[in-house]
């Protein structure tokens, strides 16, 4: 050996000295996404019953802790005017409010909060120490209290605990194990960059985003791009709020009744803060934006840059938010840390809040660009002015507004579990009535196998209306059968023309038989599955569980269902149109979505497409002699070296015989994608070995079922 000291370690575990595939290959098709959904991070088990832990809690034990928290201050963390209050607020508001309706990801209902990038966002400075601070009553309860609902909880009694009668509050939320990495946030590079908008459009930014700007919750407090001018503002806080699934009175309301407790922190030199959580040494031990070189905490903490309350008594839920919003003029200002904030031109000493550690000190209240925003634009100001006048009316719609915001994305009522969960059915809870279960299911599915329909409209039809399901805010899927009410009827991606037929027929059965067409549709796709299973030698049964019920119109909220609306599925090889990302990233993302591990994406497309269907009836990839039968056709002729791939332009390829040089079959590149990439192909091959035939048929139907239950809380 020579004398040079070597470490004796890989470093792939060193992001700065480690090498990833992507970093070698950045062009190829990255499955990470696909991998949330893998178990293995969970370290409590697979006995592990959530629900039944929850049953055990003492809930009024555990709001009376909570409730103590919020007065009993902590030297390292001191709370402002002895209340943590404003920061649980914070810190459960900034849970809840990372949830887009666009894609439904983000919001508090997973505990996501704890992980990067959301525990080091600019936006979420300091909460870190909201977290540290529950952690006794986390330790204390153990597995009954999820870190999800602990830090929304914690936000709904710091309410309480200052005067407000919060409309209800839903256990129900489990916590993730592993950092959702994988979400698009933004393709910034910087935080705070200002590059989400072209030029000075601001309607250009692009969905699912939501925030204006990287590491962002909302908007930026100081104003557009960091300056002041409120009418701007005001358009950005209505496409925000709007993309989070608020209207112009929920948006008040929630922008009043949040500043309406608490404070801003920028007593200080902002530079003189340590790294954030995931830049900190492990010295700090999960914690960042540690001042080393000055107090950094109480009436010195320094957290947005801005500084001061927005009330005169922060701790105490009243109507003195739009009192003094409305009642004073306000004037530009910079805070100490060099924010910019609005100051009352002139205000009595009293209705300045006192300092946060010394009640004899009283200091100028301040408003951000936000809340000017309330005042200057049009719209926004008669509602202030509304609320101000019958504080009642607001105390009311932000109680509504904030259990939306902190529940929105919760899914059905169905998953709320807690003494206090609201009798009232809302109508951004998508209510399914329950369906009937005392039917003849064999007497069903005679009746829809003599129906005459063919095995692609009946599995297409199934498929079409459990495909909206989306894992991260659990709307959508079969149940209730909305695929037949506005606005889904008329989505292309559904071919209306052909749903008609299909419910048409599938409604007279429903009636005849006395059960749900929620119930009929999946029925449907069964009987296709099984049908295509007989047609390739296999006779199998698919797993059915009846009690879906039929919403009506009146409880679908047009507006909000739109966004689930395909643009693409690869299942069924279709695209509305080009699109930036390829076609393969694109079904890899509504894969992630409907809650499917790349195996079970590989089955289904490769089932789907020898079934024949294809959207419209289109015959790419449909790598068979026998459509119509569950074979393995589609793998074996992929990885057949008989074939060779030809671009033929845009999306399509053509798969020619070597020797005649004939075109046997066309393709696109979310088929041929499963013999390219190298993870999918060697599922592929497992599906196209000989032996493995009836294990595909077996696979096919576990991931089928799996799609056609996604969304039946009741049976998990």
């Amino acid at each position: 050996m020579n004398g040079e000291i070597k470490c004796p370690v890989m470093h792939g575990a060193n992001t700065e000295t480690g090498t990833s595939n992507m970093d070698w290959w950045p062009n190829a098709l990255n499955l990470d996404i696909l991998h949330q959904q893998d178990r293995k991070t969970n370290p409590m088990g697979s006995d592990f019953d959530y629900r039944e832990e929850v049953g055990k809690l003492d809930f009024d034990a555990l709001k009376a802790d909570l409730r103590a928290l919020m007065t009993d201050s902590q030297d390292w963390w001191p709370a402002d005017w002895g209340h943590y209050g404003g920061l649980m607020i914070r810190m459960a508001w900034h849970a809840a409010g990372s949830y887009r309706m666009a894609d439904g990801r983000g919001g508090g209902g997973t505990g996501n909060q704890r992980f990067a990038p959301l525990n080091s966002w600019p936006d979420n400075v300091n909460l870190d120490k909201a977290r540290r601070l529950l952690w006794p009553i986390k330790k204390k309860y153990g597995n009954r209290v999820s870190w999800a609902y602990l830090m929304i909880l914690a936000g709904n009694v710091a309410y309480e605990s200052m005067g407000l009668k919060t409309f209800g509050f839903a256990l129900g939320r489990e916590d993730i194990w592993h950092p959702e990495k994988d979400i698009y946030w933004g393709s910034e590079k910087e935080w705070l960059g200002a590059t989400r908008y072209e030029a000075e459009d601001r309607q250009s930014l692009d969905n699912p985003l939501a925030a204006v700007q990287m590491g962002l919750i909302y908007v930026n407090p100081e104003g557009v791009n960091g300056q002041p001018d409120p009418l701007k503002t005001a358009h950005d806080v209505r496409v925000t709020f709007a993309r989070m699934a608020m209207n112009d009175e929920e948006t008040v309301a929630l922008t009043a009744g949040g500043h309406t407790v608490g404070k801003c922190h920028g007593n200080g030199d902002a530079s003189l803060l340590g790294p954030e959580p995931e830049a900190a040494d492990v010295d700090e031990q999960g914690l960042g934006w540690i001042s080393k070189t000055s107090r950094g905490i109480g009436r010195d903490t320094v957290t947005s840059g801005i500084e001061g309350a927005w009330t005169t008594h922060p701790t105490r839920w009243d109507n003195g938010y739009f009192h003094l919003l409305l009642n004073h003029d306000w004037a530009l200002k910079k805070s100490p840390a060099g924010a910019w904030q609005w100051e009352p031109v002139d205000i009595k000493d009293e209705d300045r809040p006192v300092d946060v550690e010394d009640q004899s000190i009283r200091l100028n209240p301040i408003m951000t660009d936000a809340d000017m925003a309330m005042k200057m634009d049009p719209e926004y100001r008669k509602i202030a002015e509304r609320f101000y006048n019958d504080p009642e009316a607001f105390t009311e719609a932000f109680a509504r507004a904030w259990f939306k915001l902190t529940h929105r994305d919760m899914g059905p009522k169905t998953r709320y579990i807690g003494p206090e969960v609201p009798k009232q059915d809302l109508i951004w809870q998508d209510p399914v009535p329950e369906g009937p279960t005392d039917y003849d299911v064999a007497a069903v599915k005679a009746a829809i196998a003599d129906s005459g329909l063919s095995t692609a409209e009946l599995v297409a039809t199934a498929w079409d209306s459990a495909r909206t399901f989306r894992s991260s805010d659990l709307r959508g899927g079969p149940n209730g059968a909305r695929i037949r009410l506005a606005p889904q009827r008329g989505w292309q991606g559904n071919e209306p023309e052909r749903l008609e037929r299909v419910l048409e027929f599938l409604q007279s059965v429903a009636n005849d038989c006395g059960t749900s067409l929620a119930d009929i549709i999946v029925l449907g796709g069964n009987v296709g599955v099984e049908r295509a299973a007989r047609a390739a030698g296999f006779e199998i049964e698919v797993p059915f569980s009846p009690g879906r019920g039929d919403a009506r119109q009146e409880m679908t909220d047009v507006e909000a269902f739109e966004v689930l609306e395909p643009i693409h599925d690869g299942y069924r090889n279709w695209l509305k149109k080009d699109y930036a990302a390829s076609a393969e990233e694109l079904m890899l993302d509504r894969t992630q979505l409907m809650g499917l591990t790349a195996p079970e994406m590989t089955v289904l497309v490769g089932g789907l497409r020898v079934i024949g269907a294809n959207h419209g009836g289109s015959k790419h990839g449909v790598l068979t002699d026998r459509e119509g039968a569950l074979t393995t056709d589609f793998f074996v002729n992929l990885t057949d070296m008989a074939y060779r791939w030809e671009p033929s332009g845009g999306n399509l390829f053509e798969i020619v015989d070597r020797k005649t040089g004939k075109t046997r079959w066309t393709a696109t590149r979310v088929d041929l994608v499963f013999g390219s990439n190298s993870v999918l192909r060697s599922y592929a091959e497992v599906y196209a070995q000989d032996d493995n035939r009836e294990k595909f048929v077996s696979d096919f139907v576990a991931a089928w079922t799996r799609v056609m239950n996604a969304d039946r809380f009741d049976l998990k």
